[in-house]
């Protein structure tokens, strides 16, 4: 009470609503992994910021091969493409209706170990933002058993902080998926289940590795042990090929000579030199070669059209001949075989990323959160930017994974159906046979509420603990479950059936909790839960008349 001295009119603004509580975010994931550059956390926006913040990712290697004609007979992706992800994963992320998420980078710019993503998993304890846990490089890269510790260590923060959640994937594993679902299961412990949920298999999505003519390789196939050859003039151009031992490094030179005169070959060093070339076509050069007598033709060296052979000949340097079965890089063809060039930059480019589902899974669970809200399950969700799951599967084989009878830890699957696009397919967390934490909803719904709750009693902290401060919080409380309940978060038709809360002396605390400075809080909620099992049941209906 303020003292008044001075005569005079004062005025007073008194407090009489009680204070509200602001939610919080419900869907703020963190992926920690490896990143092209930077070192420290951030949270981003979109795409954008991760590439101004992070790079891209590192051109993926291809090994492309063709055949004697040109043409792409495999493409093979280097060994390490699987862990040089997290650019895709969150691209995917966003893809699928992500919003801000943080980034943790780990690994020092190199393949992140099992040690790099425990301290990024450490790191990540320190921000109060995040709600999800992601680290899909970790599938890929790390042994199962060393999986399943990094694993148990998120879900150990998760229940220390009891802010968060974890999105895990299921290794592909090399023995079935069956076998990695075991496997698994195994390796996760039984500790905090509810704070995951776990999904698979893994996705074919539309992302295209990021490639450049340097990191691409092509090499031709022959069967000539010695063998060279060269293809010129584009598509209907000339073969160049030299299949001898004389020569160590063959090449050719066309010059154009008399437009009148006849093609005319000869060895010029270690090249084979075309001269009259000047107006002449590939094909009529081609018939030359083949009508010249044999003494006429360099040893060695043969010369055969390509095409039509309707492209002109051209005055040009010497161009050294490939040995055959010998990789060289893409960017070695693009101004002399440039319609191979182009072949193997549009082969390469068609190939597309395969990712764990967690990065589309967090996408899902923002947008559902964000149109619907965080009770309802992110499940029958179509998934964008995705072909489709690497595995088929029946229900008959979602069957052992959505429900484990030896320790309750469900898997949810993602499925295609036909005329409806790839789909998850559950909403269970592990603890798929504990009645209170089944489902992701019912977990994150709670997540939401003590968090939020929580942030917004921190007034109360050394107020009087009298009848004036329990109403206060009390109300507080009650108002944000209200605005829960006519959302259709919690069940009920009346709101004394969907909630309730108590406090107050003789209620929830006794005199030494008072003495010794405790308010206790009871909140009971009626959480909604999904209808994971919809049954129509049918019977015949007797004639009536």
């Amino acid at each position: 009470m303020p003292q008044w001295k001075t005569p005079g009119v004062y005025t007073e603004e008194v407090s009489t609503l009680p204070p509200s509580v602001a939610e919080v975010s419900t869907a703020v994931p963190a992926f920690i992994g490896s990143v092209e550059r930077g070192r420290d956390a951030a949270r981003i926006s979109s795409l954008l910021d991760y590439r101004t913040l992070f790079g891209t990712a590192k051109p993926v290697r291809a090994a492309v091969k063709v055949d004697a004609a040109g043409a792409i007979t495999a493409i093979d992706l280097s060994a390490d493409a699987a862990s040089e992800t997290l650019f895709y994963a969150v691209s995917h992320y966003f893809a699928n209706g992500g919003g801000p998420c943080w980034i943790v980078p780990v690994g020092g710019g190199g393949v992140p170990t099992t040690a790099d993503f425990q301290t990024g998993l450490a790191r990540l304890e320190r921000e109060d933002e995040p709600t999800l846990i992601l680290f899909p490089q970790a599938a890929d890269r790390l042994p199962i058993a060393d999986y399943g510790a990094l694993a148990q260590a998120a879900l150990a923060q998760c229940n220390r902080l009891k802010d968060r959640f974890v999105i895990l994937d299921v290794p592909r594993g090399s023995a079935g998926p069956a076998r990695a679902a075991d496997d698994f299961r195994g390796a996760i412990g039984s500790n905090d289940l509810s704070y995951a949920a776990a999904y698979h298999p893994y996705l074919s999505t539309t992302l295209a590795w990021v490639t450049d003519d340097a990191a691409t390789s092509v090499e031709r196939a022959g069967t000539a042990a010695n063998g060279f050859r060269r293809d010129l003039l584009d598509a209907n151009g000339l073969t160049v090929g030299y299949t001898a031992t004389d020569i160590a490094a063959p090449g050719v030179r066309i010059v154009g000579g008399s437009a009148g005169g006849t093609p005319s070959f000869k060895l010029d060093g270690s090249n084979l030199v075309i001269g009259n070339a000047s107006g002449k076509t590939a094909a009529a050069i081609a018939t030359a070669w083949a009508g010249a007598a044999a003494a006429d033709k360099p040893a060695g060296f043969t010369l055969v059209q390509r095409g039509d052979g309707s492209a002109p000949s051209a005055a040009a340097d010497v161009v050294p001949l490939d040995r055959q079965g010998t990789a060289r890089a893409l960017g070695t063809l693009q101004t002399a075989e440039t319609a191979l060039y182009n072949r193997v930059r549009e082969a390469v480019a068609r190939a597309r990323v395969t990712l764990p589902p967690s990065p589309a899974v967090a996408g899902a669970y923002a947008s559902t959160d964000r149109d619907r809200g965080v009770w309802k399950a992110p499940a029958n969700v179509g998934l964008a930017a995705t072909i489709g799951p690497v595995t088929g599967m029946t229900d008959g084989d979602q069957e052992g994974l959505n429900v484990d009878a030896t320790a309750g830890k469900s898997i949810n699957a993602i499925r295609a159906f036909a005329g409806r696009g790839t789909l998850i397919w559950g909403a269970r967390t592990l603890a798929g046979n504990d009645n209170e934490w089944r489902y992701v909803p019912v977990r994150r719904l709670f997540i939401t509420i003590e968090e939020s709750t929580r942030k917004a009693s921190a007034f109360a902290v050394f107020e009087p603990n009298d009848a004036t401060t329990w109403l206060k919080v009390k109300g507080m409380i009650e108002s944000y479950l209200y605005g829960l309940w006519e959302q259709g978060a919690l069940a009920g038709s009346k709101p004394d059936q969907a909630y309730y809360v108590h406090v107050g002396l003789g209620s929830t605390m006794t005199a030494q909790d008072v003495l010794e400075g405790r308010m206790l809080v009871e909140i009971g909620i009626a959480a909604v839960r999904p209808a994971e099992f919809v049954v129509l049941r049918f019977s015949h209906r007797l004639q009536q008349a």
